[in-house]
């Protein structure tokens, strides 16, 4: 028997061979060392020889990034012969460390070898503009205009930075009116920059234990100069979520859903109100409770805060659609809500029909 287990072993190793070898390149990775951003790009070419007894045809060769190109050829490669493949690297907008792989696939669709480029991109100097791209008018400049905090958990504090510059010769006031308010966001930045000065606009999002918020969390504020304003807002969002810790993980909910999108397909414009339904379902240990339920009020849904479902429970959840409500047209919406599930709290639906008349 034990003769039996390595023949077969010896048989398995011998045909999975030259599938293995059937393109070999030495070196398979090259380091391209510290390279200057305003040097542009670098190219590198590999070498490769057929190791098999049959051709081989190179049908792509994939990449995980745009900034790294390769060029090939699909001529087949004989038994012996070398083939050469050539990597590009942009260093473009792409500072610090880099490692990046090439997966080289043959004609029958298998992955045949695999080719990494390396190394480390030296910065250029950056102007003011490209800096801060953002014009505010008056000479003052900003690094971004939006926030995104992602999930704002409760009893944590957010925070993040917005950076700007007075290019003016002469000292300007900075006063951030607030057009939308959420009521947990807290700001602090000077209100006077002086000429060529660079700030922080300091955004913080604190979502209370004690009355916490789920869903949507959104601010806007208009960004004035002397009093005058050329239109820019700042905006800051995030999702109001349970704070993991809360949970013990032998007890946590899990939430799944029977689907992604809500297909009501053609649909007549003078037709009756249509529903659709789909399944909710916790596959957890510990109770599933929903937090929040967001639509953009073209179609409604029994979904509701407070709803809860026991481990191991289920519930059919209806989505409503009334086409006379609706331009003709494609229609496109999403449902959006947010459960106490520690590991996937927010979940979004897409809703999409054809009102036809």
């Amino acid at each position: 028997m034990k003769k039996f287990i390595i023949l077969i072993f010896c048989t398995l190793r011998a045909l999975a061979a030259p599938a293995q070898e059937a393109l070999v390149f030495t070196p398979d990775a090259w380091d391209f060392g510290t390279i200057r951003e305003e040097q542009g790009r670098v190219s590198h070419t590999f070498t490769g020889e057929n190791r098999s007894e049959r051709p081989v045809v190179i049908l792509d060769v994939v990449t995980s990034c745009g900034c790294t190109v390769p060029q090939f050829s699909r001529k087949p490669v004989l038994p012996g012969e070398k083939t050469q493949i050539t990597v590009t690297f942009d260093p473009a907008n792409r500072p610090g460390t880099f490692s990046k792989e090439l997966g080289i696939y043959s004609s029958e669709r298998r992955r045949i070898a695999t080719l990494t480029v390396r190394g480390s991109v030296t910065p250029r100097p950056r102007s003011i503009e490209e800096r801060y791209p953002f014009d505010a008018g008056g000479g003052v400049r900003l690094s971004t205009t939006t926030a995104a905090f992602a999930y704002l958990y409760t009893g944590q504090r957010m925070q993040t930075t917005i950076g700007a510059v007075n290019t003016s010769g002469r000292k300007v006031r900075l006063y951030l009116r607030p057009q939308e308010q959420s009521g947990l966001l807290s700001i602090t930045y000077p209100h006077e920059l002086a000429p060529g000065e660079r700030a922080e606009i300091n955004l913080a999002y604190l979502n209370p234990d004690d009355a916490p918020r789920y869903g949507s969390l959104r601010d806007v504020l208009q960004v004035e100069i002397d009093g005058a304003t050329n239109g820019t807002l700042l905006m800051a969002h995030g999702i109001g979520v349970d704070r993991p810790a809360d949970r013990e993980k032998e007890v946590t909910p899990k939430c799944e859903i029977s689907q992604n999108i809500i297909k009501f397909g053609n649909v007549k414009h003078a037709s009756a109100a249509r529903t659709l339904s789909f399944g909710l379902a916790n596959t957890g240990r510990g109770e599933l409770i929903v937090r929040a339920v967001e639509c953009d009020g073209r179609f409604t849904t029994s979904l509701r805060p407070g709803m809860r479902i026991p481990a191991g429970g289920n519930r059919t959840v209806d989505v409503k659609l009334d086409a006379g409500e609706l331009p003709y047209g494609i229609f496109t919406g999403h449902l959006l809500f947010i459960t106490n599930d520690p590991v996937r709290p927010m979940r979004r639906l897409r809703v999409v029909a054809v009102i036809e008349e």
